[in-house]
C-alpha cells in the first residue's frame, strides 16, 4: 500500500485558483496511476483526473477544462490545478495511488490520503 498526502486545500473567493499536492511514499510505476478525486457532503465520490506512470492523462468530460493533473517524479508528487473556483467546487479533495485499470474505479482502489477540505465562498 502506498501512503498519499494531500495538501493545499483551504478557503477561497469563487474566481481564484488552488494548487492541490499530494505526496506519495514511493514514485509512480509503469502500469499504475495516480487520480484526483473530490466528494462534497451527501454525494458519491467523483473522479476529476488522473496520471498514468507513463505520463497520460485523463479527465471525465464533465470536468475537462478547469483541472490540470501534473506529476514532479522527482518529489513523488502529484498536483491537480484548479481554476476559475465555484461554490459548487467545495469538497473533501483526494488523491488515490493504484494499477492503472482500477484507478477510475473508486470501490477497488488500494490507497487513498487523508483528504483536503476545499471550501469557496461566493
Amino acid at each position: 500500500q502506498v501512503q498519499l498526502v494531500e495538501s493545499g486545500g483551504g478557503l477561497v473567493q469563487a474566481g481564484g485558483s488552488l494548487r492541490l499536492s499530494c505526496a506519495a511514499s514511493r514514485r509512480l510505476f509503469s502500469g499504475d496511476a495516480m487520480g484526483w478525486y473530490r466528494q462534497a457532503p451527501g454525494k458519491q465520490r467523483e473522479l476529476l483526473a488522473s496520471i498514468t506512470g507513463a505520463g497520460g492523462t485523463n479527465y471525465p468530460d464533465s470536468v475537462k477544462g478547469r483541472f490540470t493533473i501534473s506529476i514532479d517524479n522527482a518529489k513523488n508528487t502529484t498536483y491537480l490545478q484548479i481554476n476559475s473556483l465555484k461554490p459548487e467546487d467545495t469538497a473533501v479533495y483526494y488523491c488515490a495511488y493504484d494499477r492503472n485499470e482500477r484507478i477510475r474505479i473508486p470501490n477497488l482502489i488500494g490507497s487513498w490520503g487523508q483528504g483536503t477540505q476545499v471550501t469557496v465562498s461566493s
